[in-house]
């Protein structure tokens, strides 16, 4: 991985003394429970001081050492966390990125915008979903009325492990059979969660895909979310179909890179099944015109929000907690989008340079935001980097940069490290600098 440039990436070389000019910012250390892995790289390449002990300031570990090591009910145990602290996920991140937990949040924040007499429809971005097995009969007096395909997905696995198509009710009551078969005889199961199947996505050279965003969220209690600019398409390397006989085709169906490269007719050096967001907005728009192509990113910027806001209430807002999610959204043949998942640990392995160069710099911006150097004296800069400012004590904000656009999702981000000095200029430890 090609680490990003420091010259000029980091905001700030100093903090003001009491005479007014400059010092240097906080030393900060750091641990990471994954060696050799791409944050533990860009966290070593940023000049932050590795530590084996609990003396670090920021963390980057794996949800199992945050189930271990953080506190879930701060009213009832003591605060194992200092603090200067600040660890990568959430204690009870799942109730965003479990399938079955997402679906339940999301249709509670509904239930409750129709008692407030604001607008349900805000939470309209997910597929009908069941958990099974525990709303296997509902499901099946659902598809009974209504037929159509749908997608069978464990709860709790990720890179399209487990996934599969059903179209019979058969289908649905022989998982159930089975299920409860397997559970009488202890043997180790999943639970799942069916959803209606979006069956007719938005194809590119007749191809499915869907998007992999990234969303910082630095604190639920209030709201404060920074979203990247730069993502991408990952697409399947077989045209789409809806003939039954491809109902069980992964390499049509799912387009997670991990079953995509496995197709013996994938070949990386003729096409990696990817596409910068920005050029897919650029599609979009020459195919159906600026104010659709705006409608469509501008959907897509709610559902990011509105499904942080569907699980806030229920969220353990632990101070010392952010997390760098990765959402994966799909648009329909109308330009709609919908939320498939949201990834609490988004891979950060990469197969080009490309994909390389866009992790070490979400990272390295990533870290940037958390401000462990103590050099936005408590502000929240509009942009850090990649990262604009979506959401600051629970109200949305914009700048002046954003001109016309909904969002800045797929915006120009080749002027990033030219951002980040414009930070380090004009951040508010200089003297003169006003506030």
């Amino acid at each position: 991985m090609a680490l990003p440039p420091r010259t000029r990436a980091r905001p700030g070389n100093g903090r003001a003394d009491s005479d007014g000019g400059e010092r240097k910012p906080r030393s900060v250390k750091f641990a990471c429970t994954m060696e050799k892995s791409a944050p533990h790289r860009v966290l070593a390449a940023r000049g932050w001081r590795e530590v084996d002990d609990d003396s670090w300031d920021v963390m980057w570990a794996d949800t199992a050492w945050v189930h271990d090591n953080v506190t879930y009910n701060v009213t009832t145990q003591p605060q194992r966390l200092r603090e200067n602290q600040r660890v990568n996920h959430f204690p009870n991140h799942v109730e965003l990125t479990r399938k079955d937990l997402l679906a339940k949040n999301v249709k509670r924040a509904k239930r409750q915008a129709e008692k407030d007499g604001s607008d349900p429809s805000e939470f309209d971005f997910i597929p009908k979903t069941y958990a099974l097995p525990g709303e296997g009969q509902m499901l099946l007096r659902d598809f009974r009325e209504k037929g159509g395909t749908w997608i069978m997905k464990p709860i709790g696995r990720a890179q399209g492990t487990g996934i599969f198509l059903v179209n019979k009710a058969k289908q649905i009551e022989d998982w159930l059979k089975k299920r409860g078969t397997d559970v009488a005889e202890n043997k180790l199961s999943d639970d799942y969660v069916c959803q209606r199947y979006v069956d007719n996505p938005y194809l590119v050279d007749d191809r499915k895909f869907d998007m992999r965003i990234y969303v910082l969220c630095l604190s639920y209690q209030p709201l404060k979310v920074y979203l990247y600019r730069e993502g991408f398409a990952r697409f399947a390397n077989t045209p789409y179909s809806t003939a039954k006989s491809d109902l069980k085709n992964q390499y049509i169906h799912l387009t997670n890179h991990a079953i995509q490269k496995r197709d013996v007719d994938y070949d990386p050096e003729v096409d990696d099944l990817k596409m910068p967001i920005r050029d897919l907005y650029a599609h979009i728009l020459s195919k159906h015109g600026q104010e659709a192509a705006d409608k469509c990113f501008a959907g897509i910027h709610s559902v990011i929000i509105n499904a942080l806001r569907s699980v806030q209430q229920v969220m353990i807002n632990d101070r010392h907690c952010y997390e760098l999610y990765g959402y994966d959204v799909m648009i329909d043949e109308n330009l709609r989008p919908w939320l498939i998942e949201v990834n609490a640990s988004p891979s950060m392995s990469s197969d080009s340079q490309t994909d390389a160069d866009l992790k070490a710099a979400l990272l390295d911006d990533t870290f940037t935001a958390l401000d462990a150097e103590e050099m936005f004296e408590g502000r929240t800069p509009p942009r850090v980097g990649g990262f604009d400012l979506v959401c600051d004590e629970n109200a949305l904000t914009r700048t002046a940069e954003w001109g016309g656009l909904p969002t800045l999702l797929g915006a120009d981000n080749s002027d990033r490290l030219e951002a980040l000095e414009r930070l380090r200029r004009c951040s508010w430890w200089r003297r003169g600098c006003p506030r």
